[in-house]
């Protein structure tokens, strides 16, 4: 088996499987088509196994250090009425942890640190990626060409590297929703470690971080391409009657930090996640909807679940068909549970529906409602020793 891997994107997906790979012996190369690792995001939450394949790569440890976890808190009402409230002890009794907030920078920091020195070059654009012989494929970058064992293509919701190899796939689509989102300038009395408020056809939440300031998100049915002129007075107005923290939240925020974005998802299935000795991993195989906050996690998994069956299997081809077989069914499950989520969720507006949805969630029973949870979160990763 061959032991030279390019890895194509440097964000989360792509940082894990390098570590991965390398912890399996290969040696490996991460090429980031950005020029300066700004670390641009917000906050990211971890759930139960999204951070055991943290463990396995090595650096939970390092997550958990950096990361708060979500005991309290709930989904709630515009007015603050709760609609369900975290056990996050509950959770924590039946899959060993609870949920973790963290810094999407810090987060991507971590990963970094543990890659080999000089494995990640920023600033290159790659251009083509072809399998060039049986066991060979070879990436271009500019001028500059590299020959690898094996692609793991890890570069997003908008891959090049996925339009190329799969032509025919319609690529991702908007799912009806835009986010607004940003880190606080400063601690923030929340007092609940992560929220969701449900309005018609709006969401806003937040999760509280390690050193007290916070991350939220405003989520608004609106068509692809709004944006405002000044975001942060447009929020202000259309959340100006919604309970505590969310004023608190915004005014705590510089304007300059807000980022948005439209939702995307790749709403039609990939036919594979792996073509050649090519493999599609993270955003760029499954984009899924925030609804879960699973996105990452399935993400993480795809990493470890790359590297155990690369470790397993004699051929890489067969390590590859490993892959596509155990990742594909799991992840597109999630994807297509949380866009339902963001049916039922958000992007509800009528009266009726909402009232409807309110009152269920109201007369479902905590247990039940961590068993939902259990469902997505139990998941044990291969073994990478």
């Amino acid at each position: 088996m061959g032991n030279t891997a390019v890895v194509v994107g440097g964000g989360i997906g792509g940082l894990a499987a390098a570590i991965g790979l390398h912890r399996m012996g290969w040696d490996v190369t991460i090429l980031e088509r950005s020029p300066v690792l700004e670390d641009a995001g917000a906050g990211i939450s971890l759930a139960a196994n999204g951070l055991r394949a943290l463990d396995e790569l090595g650096v939970g440890g390092a997550v958990r250090d950096a990361s708060r976890g979500q005991y309290t808190g709930g989904t709630r009402t515009p007015r603050g009425g709760w609609l369900t409230r975290m056990d996050g002890s509950a959770l924590e009794r039946a899959v060993g942890t609870p949920i973790m907030g963290i810094p999407r920078s810090a987060l991507h920091r971590l990963l970094r640190e543990h890659l080999p020195a000089g494995s990640l070059e920023v600033d290159t654009e790659v251009t083509a990626v072809e399998q060039v012989g049986p066991g060979t494929v070879r990436v271009d970058c500019g001028t500059t060409a590299l020959e690898a064992d094996l692609v793991v293509a890890a570069d997003g919701i908008g891959s090049a590297v996925r339009s190329r190899v799969l032509p025919g796939h319609p690529g991702p689509i908007y799912s009806g929703s835009t986010v607004l989102r940003a880190i606080t300038e400063h601690a923030v009395d929340v007092r609940a470690d992560f929220e969701l408020t449900w309005g018609r056809g709006a969401e806003f939440g937040h999760i509280a971080f390690l050193d007290g300031r916070a991350e939220w998100h405003a989520v608004l049915s609106l068509p692809a391409g709004t944006r405002f002129a000044d975001p942060l007075t447009e929020l202000r107005r259309r959340f100006r009657t919604w309970h505590d923290p969310v004023l608190a939240l915004l005014d705590a925020t510089r304007p300059e930090a807000v980022l948005h974005h439209d939702v995307n998802e790749l709403r039609t299935p990939l036919p594979a996640y792996t073509v050649g000795r090519i493999a599609l991993l993270g955003d760029a195989a499954h984009a899924m909807t925030p609804n879960l906050g699973q996105g990452a996690c399935q993400a993480l998994e795809d990493a470890v679940t790359l590297a155990a069956a690369l470790g397993a299997e004699s051929t890489v081809e067969a390590a590859l068909a490993r892959y596509d077989a155990e990742r594909r069914p799991r992840s597109q499950a999630v994807a297509g549970a949380a866009r339902q989520a963001g049916r039922m969720g958000q992007q509800l507006s009528h009266p009726l529906a909402v009232t409807l949805r309110n009152t269920a969630m109201r007369l479902t029973p905590s247990r039940a409602a961590t068993r939902m949870i259990l469902c997505h979160h139990a998941w044990v990763p291969p073994s990478l020793n």
